[in-house]
C-alpha cells in the first residue's frame, strides 16, 4: 500500500495512506493529538511511579518518543512495549520532523535509536526508560496483568473495524493490571460499547484538536 509523508495542522508530520484516506496521526496535529490523548489523559495519571506501558500501533514512534521526553517531568520510570505488525521503514523515519517540532534536538539520537534497535528484545534507552518492540498482530497479544497503561492507537474503525472489537478489547482488559487504564483517540459508540462489554469502566473526555471527544477506560475488578 502506498504511503506518503504529509504535514499536519500543527506543523508536525505523519504518514498518509491514500488508498484508505487514513493517517497514522490526526491531520489536525500529530503532536497535539499524541500529547492530549496519551500524555495528558493517560501518562499523567501515574506520576511518581514505575509503570509498564503497552502501545497498540508503534508506528512512527511518536508516542514512544514523547513519553520518553515527558516521563522524567512526572518522575515516572517507564518500561515501554510497542506492538506493530508493519514497521515504518528507515526512508520514512528520516522524513519525520518530530525532533525539530518538539525542540528536542539533543535527543535526536534517542528517536533514531528507538527505530534502529532490535525488535523482540528489551532495549535500554536510558536508566529510566526501556523499549521493547514486538512485530506482532494485535490479535496475537496474550499478555496477562502485565501493563498499567495502554495507548490504543490503531488505525480507525472506519478502515480496520476488526481492531476495535470485543475480542481485541478483551485482550486489552486481560493485559492490564487491576486499576490499569487504556486511552484512545476514538469516541465511537460501538467502541465504547465493546469496551464496556468486556468489563471496562469507560468515560468520555474532551478530544484533541479536531475531535469533540475521546475515550478512557479503566480496569476495575
Amino acid at each position: 500500500m502506498k504511503r506518503e509523508i504529509i504535514i499536519t495542522s500543527d506543523g508536525s508530520s505523519t504518514i498518509h495512506l491514500p488508498e484508505w484516506n487514513e493517517q497514522y496521526h490526526s491531520k489536525h496535529g500529530a503532536i497535539q493529538e499524541a500529547i492530549h490523548v496519551f500524555i495528558k489523559s493517560g501518562l499523567s495519571l501515574f506520576s511518581n511511579q514505575k509503570i509498564n506501558i503497552l502501545e497498540i500501533g508503534f508506528g512512527t514512534g511518536l508516542n514512544s518518543f514523547i513519553t520518553y521526553l515527558e516521563a522524567p517531568k512526572m518522575n515516572i520510570e517507564v518500561n515501554y512495549v510497542g506492538v506493530e505488525a508493519y514497521p515504518v521503514v528507515s526512508e520514512e523515519i528520516e522524513k519525520l520532523n518530530y525532533v525539530d517540532e518538539l525542540n528536542a534536538t539533543k535527543f535526536k539520537n534517542v528517536f533514531n535509536e528507538m527505530h534502529l534497535q532490535d525488535w523482540e528484545a528489551e532495549n535500554i534507552i536510558s536508566s529510566k526508560f526501556s523499549l521493547t518492540k514486538r512485530k506482532q498482530f494485535f490479535y496475537e497479544i496474550i499478555d496477562v496483568e502485565a501493563f498499567d497503561l495502554i495507548y490504543f492507537d490503531a488505525f480507525g474503525a472506519r478502515v480496520q473495524p476488526e481492531l476495535w472489537t470485543e475480542e481485541i478489547f478483551k485482550k486489552m482488559f486481560e493485559a492490564l493490571n487491576n486499576g490499569g487504564v487504556l486511552v484512545t483517540y476514538s469516541a465511537k459508540g460501538s467502541v465504547r460499547r465493546a469496551m464496556q462489554s468486556v468489563g471496562f469502566l469507560v468515560e468520555k473526555l474532551p478530544g484533541p484538536p479536531g475531535k469533540r471527544e475521546m475515550l478512557r477506560a479503566k480496569k476495575v475488578k
